[in-house]
C-alpha cells in the first residue's frame, strides 16, 4: 500500500538560515510586485495646464496681452490655473482613495528558519526559503509544493476559473493565489518581478488605455471653437481695414473679438461638474480614479461583467438532497444551522452529508456572531448541511479521516478514508459510473436513474455533486492505492448546490437593458455553471448564446459579431482572450465598461473604455488598471454609476448652451459695429465680455452642473451625438443667442436715443455711453439668468421642473444678481470696465428680457414636442421617455 496522489510524500524541508536569507535578500530584493514608475507631480499638473483646451486659453491670453489689454490676459491666465490645480487636486484625491485598497499579499507569512517556524514579513521572502500554508492563507510568491495534504488553490486571480485546484507535493503554486483547503510546505522558486503574478501585471502596463467620449468631444469642441473665433477675427480685421481703420488697430481690433468668442468658463464648468458626479458616485459605493470615467460611464453601451461576486453572493447553499428513498429541500441562509427541510429520504440524505463532509475540508464556523465559510464556500454549504440534517438535540460527533484523497481536475472527485470506509464526493459523471447499485449490477437501472436526476437538477441551475461510499478491507487507518479504493462504489445520492444571486441584480440587468447597454458575462469559470447563473439572473438572451474560450473562432470578425448582442456568456477565456473580446468591442463601435476582479483582469480593464475593478474582492492590479471601483462589489452599483454619468453628460450639454448663448450676445456688438462702418457705437468691450464668462456666468452654469438626474435618464438609449450638435447650435444660434442680441442692443440703442442721440451722429458723451453699455451688459446678465432656468431640460418649461428643485441654482441667481450691483455700482470697477447704471428705460428692457428668453424657450419646446408626435402632448410640453427591454435561455456554442 503505497500514498496515493494529495498525501504526503515528501519529507519536511528544514529551510534556510537567518543569515542565509538575509544574504539572499540583498542579492535579490525584496519580494514586491515592481512598481511603474510614478509620473511626477509636476508633470501630471503641466499635463493638466497644456491640454488642447488649455493651449487655445493660453494663446488667447498671449494675444491679449499683445492687444495691449494684460487685464484680460492676465484673468485668462488665472483661469487655466484655478482649473489646473482644481482638477490636479481631484485626480490626486482619487489616486490617494485607491492606493487603500492595496491589500494583495499578505502582510506576514510564516516561514521555516533556523528549523523552526517564525512569522516574517512577506517583502523578506527569498528564493529557497520554506512557505508553511494552512488554508485560507495567500500564497506570498512562487513556490514548488514539498508537502500537501488535501491541498485545493484557488488560482482565480490568475485564470479566471473558480473552482479550487488540486495540489500536490512538486507542483507549482503562485504568488497572488490562496490556500482554499489543506496544509502545505512549498519552497520559493523566484519572488518579486519574476513571479506570474509580475509577468501578468507587466502585460496591463502594456496596454494604453482609449480616448475618453468626453475628451473627444472637448476636443471637436475646441476645434469648432477656436475656427469660429479665428475666423471671425480675421473677418473683423479685414472689414476694419476695409472701413479705414489703421493695419495696427484692426490687428487689436481682431485678436479682441477672436478672445471675446473663447468660452472661458466652460473648462472650469466640465471640471466641476464631473467632481460633482464623482462625489455623488462615491456616496453610491462607486469610486472613481479617473474624473473623466464619469462621463464615459454615461456614454457606456456594452457591459462585459464577471461572475462571482458580482452577480452572486459567492455563498453556496445545499438546497437539495436526492437519495433513492425521495428528494430533500432545504431552505436555508447562509452557513447558519437553522434551515426549512421538507420532503423524504430524510435519514438516507443524514448519512449522505455526514460521508460528503467528511470528504471535505472547508468548514462553516461562527464569526462574532456571524456563520462565515472557512476555506471552500462549497464545502462549507456541505459542513452547514450536516449540521441542519443532525439530529435535533444531538451534538454530532463528526468522523476525522486517516487519510485524503484531494481534489483533480482529471478525477473530478475527492475521497477521504475513514476507519474502514471510503466517503466519495464529486461530478456526478466521475462518479456514478463507479458505482454499483444495490442488485449489484452494473447494468441495473440506478445509475440512469441517478443521471436523469442530475440533468433535472441541473436545469433547476443547481450545481450537482455526488455522493458515495464502500468499504475497504483491512485494519482501520491503512492506506491503499488511489485506483485500488475508487470502484465498486455504493452511491449515496446527489447534493443540489446554489449561489444566489445578488437580490438587486434582476432589477439591475432590466435597467441595463431599459438603458440601451448590452450586457454579457467573460468569465473564467466552467461554461455550465456560468450558463446556470447567467438563467437564473435573467443575464442570458433570447439567442441563448455560451461560448467557450478554447472554441472562440479564430477570425476576429466572425467572433465580434457572435459576441455583439445581448445576454452572451463567454466562458472558460484567458486574460489574452478577454483582451481580445474587450478590443473586438470597441472595434464595433461599442463604449465598453468591464469588471473584473483578479490579476488575470488587468490588461482587459485597462484596454476597455471603462475598466471597473472590485473593492472587496479586487486584486491590486485590478485596481490599478480601473477607472472605477465598486466598494461593494455589487453590479447594480455600476448602473447606478451609468444613471449618473448619463446626468453628467446632460449636465455638460446645459451649460454648454448656457455658455454658447451667451457668446451670440457677447459677438453681436461687434457685427452691428462692423457691419456699420464703426459709426454704431461698440455696445460691450473685452473686459465685460470676460466679466460675463468667468464673473456672472460660472456660478450659474456650476449649478447646471450638479443637476441631479431626471426619471427618464435610464429609459432611453445612450447619448450617441456629439455635445455640439445640430439640435443644441440651433438652440444657441438660432433661438436663445438671439433673443439675448436683441433685447441687449434694444436696451444699449434706447439709453443712447433717450440721450438725443442719432444713427450717423457723433458719439455722444462717455457718461451716456457707460450708461448705455452698462444697459447691455445688465441685459445680458438678467437674460443669462432666465436661459439659466431654461437650460435646465430641453423639452420641459421651467415652471413644469419647479423653481425651487436646484437649489444651487437659486444661490448661484443670487451670487449673479449680486456681483451685478458691484460691477454696475463700484465705481472703480466699473470705469474699469467702461460702464455705468443703466437708465430706467435701460433698466426696464433689461428686466423685459427674462421674460422674453423664457417665452421663446417655451415656444420653442412646444414645437420641438409636438414635431416629435408624442401622444399625449400638451403645451406645456412633455418629456417623452422609453426603452428596451430582453430576456433569454441556452446553449454551448462551439463556432
Amino acid at each position: 500500500m503505497n500514498p496515493g496522489p494529495g498525501q504526503d510524500s515528501l519529507s519536511a524541508v528544514a529551510g534556510l538560515s537567518t543569515d542565509e536569507a538575509a544574504r539572499r535578500l540583498k542579492q535579490c530584493g525584496a519580494n514586491k510586485l515592481p512598481e511603474p514608475r510614478p509620473v511626477p507631480g509636476w508633470r501630471r499638473l503641466l499635463a493638466e495646464l497644456t491640454h488642447f483646451f488649455a493651449i487655445m486659453l493660453w494663446v488667447a491670453a498671449v494675444f491679449a496681452i499683445i492687444a495691449g489689454m494684460p487685464e484680460l490676459g492676465i484673468a485668462i491666465v488665472a483661469v487655466i490655473l484655478i482649473n489646473g490645480v482644481f482638477a490636479y487636486i481631484q485626480q490626486e484625491r482619487a489616486q490617494h482613495a485607491a492606493a487603500k485598497l492595496r491589500e494583495l499579499l499578505p502582510a506576514m507569512v510564516s516561514v521555516r528558519r533556523d528549523h523552526r517556524v517564525i512569522k516574517v514579513h512577506s517583502t523578506e521572502l527569498v528564493p529557497d526559503d520554506v512557505v508553511v500554508l494552512v488554508a485560507g492563507d495567500r500564497v506570498p510568491a512562487d513556490l514548488r509544493l514539498a508537502l500537501a495534504t488535501g491541498c485545493e488553490v484557488d488560482e482565480s486571480m490568475l485564470t479566471g476559473e473558480s473552482e479550487a485546484v488540486a495540489k500536490n507535493p512538486g507542483d507549482a503554486a503562485f504568488g497572488g493565489t490562496f490556500l482554499v483547503n489543506g496544509h502545505a510546505e512549498g519552497v520559493v522558486s523566484v519572488t518579486g518581478g519574476q513571479t506570474r503574478l509580475a509577468e501578468i501585471a507587466s502585460l496591463t502596463g502594456k496596454v494604453e488605455p482609449p480616448t475618453s467620449p468626453l475628451s473627444l468631444e472637448l476636443q471637436r469642441i475646441v476645434r469648432i471653437t477656436a475656427t469660429m473665433a479665428l475666423g471671425i477675427g480675421a473677418l473683423f480685421f479685414v472689414l476694419s481695414l476695409v472701413i479705414g481703420i489703421s493695419w495696427r488697430d484692426a490687428f487689436l481690433f481682431a485678436i479682441g473679438v477672436a478672445v471675446a468668442l473663447v468660452p472661458e468658463g466652460l473648462l472650469p464648468t466640465v471640471t466641476l461638474s464631473l467632481a460633482v458626479g464623482a462625489q455623488r458616485m462615491a456616496k453610491r459605493n462607486a469610486l472613481v480614479r479617473n474624473l473623466q470615467a464619469v462621463e464615459t460611464l454615461g456614454s457606456t453601451t456594452f457591459i462585459c461583467t464577471d461572475k462571482t461576486g458580482t452577480l452572486t453572493q459567492n455563498r453556496m447553499n445545499v438546497v437539495e438532497v436526492w437519495t433513492p428513498s425521495g428528494l430533500l429541500t432545504i431552505n436555508g441562509q447562509g452557513y447558519g444551522p437553522e434551515a426549512e427541510i421538507t420532503g423524504g429520504g430524510l435519514q438516507e440524505a443524514r448519512r449522505l452529508s455526514v460521508a460528503a463532509r467528511a470528504a471535505s475540508v472547508g468548514r462553516a464556523v461562527l464569526h462574532e456572531d456571524r456563520w462565515i465559510a472557512e476555506g471552500d464556500p462549497m464545502e462549507a454549504a456541505i459542513d452547514a448541511l450536516a449540521v441542519r440534517l443532525a439530529l435535533p438535540g444531538e451534538q454530532p460527533e463528526w468522523p476525522t479521516p486517516s487519510h485524503r484523497y484531494a481534489f483533480d481536475s482529471r478525477r473530478l472527485r475527492e475521497s477521504a478514508i475513514v476507519g474502514t470506509a471510503l466517503f466519495v464526493k464529486g461530478a456526478p459523471e466521475s462518479v456514478i459510473p463507479l458505482c454499483l447499485a444495490p442488485g449489484g449490477g452494473a447494468s441495473d437501472p440506478g445509475p440512469d436513474r441517478a443521471m436523469d436526476m442530475v440533468d433535472e437538477m441541473a436545469a433547476r441551475g443547481l450545481r450537482v455533486l455526488a455522493v458515495a461510499q464502500r468499504s475497504l478491507p483491512g485494519p482501520p487507518g491503512a492506506t491503499f492505492k488511489l485506483e485500488d479504493v475508487e470502484a465498486g462504489l455504493t452511491l449515496l445520492g446527489l447534493m443540489g448546490l446554489h449561489d444566489p444571486p445578488r437580490t438587486e441584480v434582476k432589477v439591475a440587468l432590466q435597467a441595463a437593458r431599459d438603458a440601451g447597454i448590452k450586457v454579457a458575462m467573460v468569465t473564467g469559470d466552467h461554461a455550465f455553471t456560468a450558463a446556470a447563473i447567467a438563467r437564473e439572473t435573467g443575464l442570458l438572451g433570447p439567442t441563448e448564446t455560451v461560448l467557450q474560450g478554447p472554441d472562440l473562432p479564430g477570425d476576429d470578425a466572425v467572433l465580434a459579431a457572435l459576441l455583439d448582442r445581448d445576454g452572451v456568456v463567454v466562458s472558460r477565456v484567458t486574460p489574452e482572450q478577454k483582451l481580445r473580446v474587450a478590443r473586438l468591442l470597441q472595434g464595433r463601435g461599442h463604449v465598453l465598461a468591464m469588471t473584473g476582479d483578479g490579476v488575470n483582469d488587468g490588461p482587459a480593464l485597462q484596454q476597455a473604455d471603462i475598466g471597473v475593478a472590485m473593492g472587496r474582492s479586487g486584486t491590486d492590479v485590478a485596481r490599478e488598471a480601473a477607472d472605477l471601483v465598486l466598494l461593494d462589489d455589487d453590479f447594480a452599483t455600476i448602473i447606478a454609476a451609468v444613471e449618473q454619468g448619463r446626468a453628467t453628460y446632460a449636465n455638460i450639454r446645459r451649460f454648454l448652451t448656457y455658455h454658447l448663448t451667451d457668446n451670440v450676445a457677447e459677438l453681436t456688438p461687434f457685427v452691428i459695429w462692423a457691419l456699420s462702418g464703426g459709426h454704431f457705437p461698440l455696445a460691450l468691450g473685452v473686459l465685460q465680455i470676460l466679466a460675463l464668462d468667468i464673473g456672472t456666468d460660472l456660478l450659474p452654469a456650476l449649478a447646471l452642473g450638479s443637476e441631479a438626474p431626471s426619471k427618464g435618464t435610464l429609459k432611453r438609449p445612450p447619448e450617441r451625438r456629439h455635445l455640439m450638435d445640430r439640435a443644441l447650435m440651433f438652440r444657441v444660434f438660432g433661438l436663445l443667442g438671439p433673443v439675448e442680441a436683441l433685447m441687449e442692443m434694444t436696451a444699449y440703442t434706447v439709453v443712447l436715443l433717450g440721450a438725443g442721440w442719432r444713427p450717423g451722429a457723433e458719439l455722444p458723451a462717455s457718461d451716456v455711453l457707460m450708461a448705455a453699455s452698462g444697459a447691455a451688459f445688465t441685459t445680458v446678465v438678467l437674460a443669462q439668468l432666465a436661459n439659466a432656468f431654461a437650460c435646465r431640460s430641453a423639452t420641459v418649461p421651467p415652471w413644469r421642473l419647479g423653481w425651487f428643485t436646484n437649489r444651487l441654482l437659486l444661490w448661484a441667481v443670487l451670487a449673479e444678481l449680486g456681483l451685478l450691483c458691484v460691477f454696475l455700482f463700484l465705481g472703480p470697477l466699473a470705469a474699469l470696465l467702461g460702464q455705468a447704471p443703466p437708465t430706467p428705460g435701460g433698466l426696464a428692457v433689461a428686466l423685459a428680457a427674462v421674460p422674453a428668453v423664457l417665452l421663446a424657450d417655451w415656444l420653442y419646446k412646444i414645437v420641438r414636442h409636438r414635431r416629435a408626435g408624442s401622444p399625449g402632448s400638451s403645451p406645456a410640453g412633455g418629456f417623452p421617455s422609453g426603452g428596451t427591454g430582453a430576456g433569454g435561455g441556452a446553449r454551448v456554442q462551439s463556432p
